[in-house]
């Protein structure tokens, strides 16, 4: 029994130790300040995660603020979802499982909480791409009905969505955006916010139409 402890921390400390060393998991942590400081999540709403090698994946662990986030605030999980090390992860970590299963190509998962695009989708009104980067980040959005947090149902229907975009709403919850880098996640909820101010705008100053030329496929310098 005591053995077993002792190769329980070891292992714990290898992997804190392998994480410090993870460009991902600073660019992670960075991000999280970033976004807990335009109001992208209060408290302790939200996660992120960043897949490492040998089929694993590292994510914020459940209670963790995002402007508090160390190597030590993320749990590291297996491709079946078996903790393998650091604290205890996220409820969603079901959604993060599933995505990386279905998106091969998808390095990292951010799950945040936007308050315009949030709302948007649960009053069912559509989030235009108004602008070159919009159009460029985002490409598409999905949209999820509402499923209980942490659930398989919630877990399965965004990655479903996931199959299409790279973006999705979660109806009466939030965004869930992926990339094949952590920057471009991030870049994407940026977007994706952008887009929900600039579509309420629009509104208010009475257009319903207007979006994005799409005269060819959008890039960005």
């Amino acid at each position: 029994m005591i053995a077993r402890l002792v190769a329980s921390l070891i292992i714990g400390e290898r992997m804190v130790a392998r994480l410090a060393r993870n460009t991902d998991i600073a660019a992670l942590i960075e991000a999280g300040r970033d976004a807990s400081s335009r109001g992208l999540v209060l408290a302790s709403a939200g996660n992120m995660s960043v897949r490492l090698a040998d089929g694993l994946f590292a994510i914020t662990g459940s209670g963790v603020w995002f402007d508090e986030l160390t190597v030590e605030s993320f749990a590291v999980l297996d491709a079946a979802g078996r903790h393998h090390s650091g604290v205890q992860p996220s409820s969603e970590w079901k959604l993060h499982q599933r995505v990386y299963a279905a998106r091969p190509d998808v390095n990292c998962v951010i799950h945040l909480h936007p308050q315009t695009a949030t709302l948007l989708a649960t009053l069912g009104c559509e989030i235009r791409l108004l602008t070159l980067d919009h159009a460029s980040y985002l490409g598409s959005i999905g949209v999820s009905e509402f499923f209980d947090n942490g659930s398989d149902e919630l877990a399965d229907a965004v990655a479903a969505q996931l199959g299409a975009h790279n973006c999705v709403l979660m109806k009466h919850h939030g965004c869930t955006v992926v990339a094949d880098t952590v920057e471009m996640a991030y870049r994407r909820a940026l977007n994706l916010e952008s887009a929900a101010q600039m579509t309420v705008t629009a509104l208010q100053l009475g257009d319903e139409n207007t979006v994005f030329p799409v005269v060819r496929r959008a890039t960005h310098a």
